[in-house]
């Protein structure tokens, strides 16, 4: 009896092990895959869109009510500054957004405020502040083209930086100051000279 019992259980290990060792040479796509892994097609997608440019394109309001296209301003790099009336920091940032877009006239950057705030009072304050750039207005409009820039959290201040071909190269989060403007106009000059390429741009938009 002993002796019958040890036969069949070498015999069961000794298929076991083959099971195993054939199982071992199966081709990775004929193994199981987890119900939880996507497939290699869902993955490369993804990767594509992560990687994909993000092109701006909106309409907005002026303070006059009248409906202004984004590519209005289409071949020059545009610095849009999204602001309210009631943030602090915003109105500190307005007066060097002005200098510089004095600055910048006659080159290919132009500031474009956009108020993410009601028309009356962006109107009221928008003639105490005596612009110099475009402003536009549209509560969750506004919002929306922040949000497209693909940041998670949207706070105020908050800029985009878009390139002349309408691709998004750059945002900054907070008060932006002296040294950002000049950064940016730095980097874009170089690119303009073909000294950088759009992924230096970029990475250097996106550190400050």
């Amino acid at each position: 009896m002993q002796r019958s019992f040890l036969i069949f259980a070498l015999a069961f290990v000794a298929l076991m092990v083959g099971a195993l060792f054939y199982a071992a040479k199966l081709p990775l796509t004929e193994r199981a895959k987890s119900p939880d892994e996507p497939p290699a097609s869902a993955l490369a997608e993804s990767a594509a869109q992560a990687t994909a440019p993000v092109i701006v394109s909106f309409t907005l309001a002026d303070t006059d009510g009248v409906q202004r296209d984004f590519g209005e301003w289409a071949g020059k790099h545009r610095l849009l500054n999204f602001w309210a009336t009631w943030c602090a920091p915003c109105r500190r940032e307005i007066p060097l957004l002005k200098e510089f877009q004095a600055e910048q006239a006659g080159d290919r950057l132009q500031v474009i405020g956009i108020a993410v705030d009601f028309p009356e009072p962006v109107i009221a304050y928008a003639e105490q502040a005596e612009f110099n750039y475009p402003i536009l207005v549209g509560e969750m409009d506004a919002m929306a083209v922040a949000e497209s820039s693909g940041v998670d959290f949207i706070g105020l201040p908050f800029t985009m930086v878009v390139a002349d071909d309408g691709e998004l190269v750059g945002t900054h989060m907070g008060e932006i100051h002296q040294q950002h403007l000049d950064d940016i106009a730095s980097i874009l000059a170089r690119f303009d000279r073909g000294e950088v390429d759009k992924a230096t741009v970029r990475r250097t938009i996106n550190s400050l």
